[in-house]
């Protein structure tokens, strides 16, 4: 077990600059008034931990998720995900840390979903037989062995989500940042996706995970520590069993 925590986050503050409205263009300014996502956000997760993101729409969930995976920098603060900076946007960064979301757009619809796979190995910098043969194990991993050489678009929602869970393995990745990941599926879909995810991708595999969520059920099943986020800012953590308590519900 490794002493430092697998993810460290610090002061962590992120300003988004709104569009300028009518008002503000005619007085010159490109800029309307900034939008503060994230302030002063503090917190550690253990290796192997499973942490629940919790908070309502706009709390600022996704904005830290981003930046945990690199995808967006912080106004303030830093994050280390994995032993490096968030921001350092590296390869090496890139094969540690996956961000994984059911972002159909970014998936090519008239393509199989083996084809979608070969496309993102192929921006990992995979060599073609090493994402030939990654893409093969993580698709048989997935339960999509049988689907790998159908269309996308043919794809149900929950075989698009797993999907997904492949394309963030691809770089056997040590820290997992999961946004919603069964948004849209149905109860039982919802529940053995959960269920894969905690006993076999993540905690199996001796994997890290931070997963945002607004449902409680998910909350429940996924996670060993949930975190409340309201307006940007952490407002205090709980055990799983207690996340109706501390929501007053």
């Amino acid at each position: 077990m490794n002493a430092a925590p697998a993810i460290v986050v610090e002061g962590l503050g992120k300003v988004f600059q709104s569009p300028a409205g009518v008002r503000e263009l005619l007085r010159g300014r490109l800029f309307g008034r900034p939008v503060e996502a994230l302030a002063g956000v503090s917190f550690t997760v253990p290796h192997g931990e499973i942490a629940c993101m919790m908070g309502p729409n706009g709390a600022g969930k996704s904005t830290l998720v981003r930046i945990l995976g690199g995808l967006l920098l912080p106004s303030a603060g830093r994050a280390e995900v994995g032993g490096i900076d968030a921001g350092a946007g590296t390869s090496e960064f890139r094969r540690r840390v996956a961000f994984v979301v059911g972002d159909e757009r970014s998936f090519h619809y008239r393509v199989s979903g083996r084809g979608n796979l070969h496309y993102f190995a192929a921006l990992h910098g995979l060599p073609a037989a090493t994402a030939r043969r990654r893409t093969g194990e993580l698709l048989e991993r997935v339960g999509l062995a049988e689907a790998a050489d159908r269309r996308y678009r043919e794809y149900s929602r929950g075989m698009r989500q797993r999907l997904a869970i492949a394309r963030g393995l691809l770089g056997d990745p040590k820290v997992l940042l999961l946004d919603e990941p069964t948004l849209g599926l149905d109860p039982k879909g919802a529940r053995d996706l959960r269920a894969f995810l905690r006993d076999e991708i993540i905690r199996g595999a001796g994997r890290t995970a931070i997963v945002c969520s607004n449902d409680p059920a998910e909350a429940r099943a996924m996670s060993d520590r949930v975190l409340f986020l309201d307006g940007g800012r952490l407002r205090g953590e709980s055990a799983p069993d207690r996340i109706e308590a501390e929501l007053g519900l």
